[in-house]
């Protein structure tokens, strides 16, 4: 009983931290206008799941994509305009020379390394920056995740008791430093928060905005359909230097 008193206090006392550490959203223009049009298009963490649902639609929207991966095997789709270059993220030489002539970037930037502190997601992020403000590349839409910031506890009860406390404590953190980053550039930037990831369909159908989630159930989004509302972004200014979430 003690171990259980112990988790929860634990669980809301991280919930708390991240919520008061991590990015929160108050400039979504909400006006629906929209920006630049890009075609020249650098995907970032394109072997995840969510980043092969990226490419896959990108090129399908008529997009020239550069692919950034570790292993090119892990990419087995084959395109006229698609571009592959291997590199690692936290390598800032090898984003650089990735980032020359791209329009904007979009990140789907993961690892499975949980359970011991990292900065691979904070630090590639930097470099990503970093190289975008050199190279005059205008905007960077990214992939993070419900239960930042003022969306803490909206991944449900399930996350918010044991899954992140437990299993992720160390990758929303270094999470959080991501959104930090991201929103202390000068770069036009979306943060898009998903909730649970599946490999389900596309439905072309989900809720999106500041306040989406619950503080009860585990809401899901499959990665098709999170690809989707990431590609929407590049030149949609709704959600210009916002946080929105985004699940069914």
């Amino acid at each position: 009983m003690k171990l259980l008193y112990f988790l929860i206090f634990y669980a809301i006392a991280l919930s708390v931290a991240l919520a008061r550490s991590g990015r929160r959203s108050h400039t979504a223009s909400l006006s629906g206008t929209t920006g630049r049009p890009s075609t020249r298009l650098l995907i970032i963490g394109a072997t995840g799941g969510t980043g092969r649902q990226l490419v896959t639609q990108a090129l399908e929207r008529g997009h020239a994509v550069t692919a950034f991966v570790r292993n090119p095997s892990g990419l087995p789709i084959r395109h006229p305009q698609l571009q592959i270059i291997q590199g690692n993220v936290l390598n800032y030489d090898a984003v650089e020379a990735a980032m020359q002539g791209q329009d904007a970037v979009v990140s789907a930037l993961g690892h499975k390394r949980f359970f011991y502190p990292t900065r691979i997601l904070s630090e590639g992020t930097r470099n990503i920056l970093r190289a975008m403000e050199i190279h005059s590349v205008p905007r960077l839409v990214c992939e993070t995740s419900l239960g930042l910031g003022d969306s803490v506890g909206r991944l449900g009860l399930y996350f918010t008791f044991f899954i992140i406390p437990v299993i992720l404590p160390f990758y929303f953190w270094d999470k959080t430093r991501q959104e930090q980053l991201i929103a202390a550039s000068k770069v036009e930037w979306v943060i898009v928060r998903p909730g649970m990831l599946t490999n389900g369909r596309k439905r072309n159908a989900y809720r999106h905005g500041l306040k989406v989630g619950s503080f009860i159930l585990t809401v899901r989004i499959s990665r098709a359909d999170v690809a989707d509302f990431l590609l929407n972004q590049i030149a949609d200014n709704t959600y210009l230097r916002a946080s929105p979430g985004v699940c069914w």
